[in-house]
């Protein structure tokens, strides 16, 4: 038995990544899923792999009416019992040469694509008695750093969204949450197929010394999506190595 048997999800940004790795989890323990994402070809042969609980959408989230396809794949599917918002992209560069093309690219898919999702998830989690919806922000929705003043401001908007629709859903018995991951291995993370020695030597100084892994990120989202997670609302999942704590410094003592 499945801890998600029973249930449809939309997962965002699916084809690879984070989010491949939650469609995979999804499916897994039961649930069927929709893909979206804009890597067609990608997308595709893992819906394919996944065989028939999965299904594949090309969709660009800050469209509405791909947002609208998306939940017609759902419903045909049999509802709407969870989304988690995954799809972003990332610009990195300083205040002074961050253009507004360049800002506000980054704020339409980041930030009016996860609202545009919340909004079109709320009539058919309704209409299926309830859901979880799982807005995947950042450790620099927490913080931030130089160089990510579009992506940083993208994803504390994602957690402060996620508060204003788990207040307002809540009654209707819609979850919502938000994951925020740190540094992991995905093609906007360096790369998915750097060796771990390579890509760890940036982490020697977390409370765990290494890159995390896609799946580890899909954990905390498979939990959101369960009944497991049925009194946790509103509130922020880290999933990052223990990066937000703080850094290990050598000149200081330690165990």
């Amino acid at each position: 038995m499945g801890r998600l048997d029973g249930k449809v999800a939309i997962v965002t940004g699916g084809a690879r990544g984070m989010g491949g790795a939650t469609a995979r989890a999804f499916v897994e323990q039961g649930a069927k899923v929709v893909i979206g994402d804009l890597l067609n070809d990608v997308g595709q042969a893992l819906a394919d792999e996944l065989g028939d609980n999965a299904v594949y959408v090309s969709m660009d989230i800050s469209k509405s009416a791909d947002w609208k396809r998306a939940i017609a794949k759902a419903e045909a599917l049999g509802g709407l019992n969870v989304l988690v918002n995954n799809a972003a992209i990332l610009h990195v560069a300083s205040i002074t040469d961050t253009s507004e093309e360049d800002y506000m690219r980054v704020i339409q898919i980041n930030q009016l694509g996860t609202f545009l999702g919340i909004q079109a998830a709320i009539e058919p989690m309704k209409a299926a008695g309830g859901g979880s919806i799982i807005n995947v922000s950042s450790i620099d929705g927490l913080q931030s750093k130089n160089g990510l003043i579009a992506y940083s401001a993208s994803k504390w908007a994602v957690r402060g969204m996620t508060k204003c629709a788990a207040i307002e859903l809540g009654q209707h018995g819609i979850r919502v949450n938000s994951v925020h991951p740190g540094g992991i291995m995905t093609e906007m993370g360096g790369g998915e197929d750097v060796p771990d020695d390579i890509a760890n030597q940036f982490y020697t100084h977390h409370p765990l010394p290494r890159i995390g892994k896609p799946h580890e990120v899909a954990n905390v989202s498979l939990f959101l999506a369960s009944d497991d997670a049925s009194y946790c609302t509103g509130s922020e999942f880290v999933a990052d190595g223990g990066w937000f704590a703080g850094l290990r410094q050598d000149m200081m003592p330690s165990s």
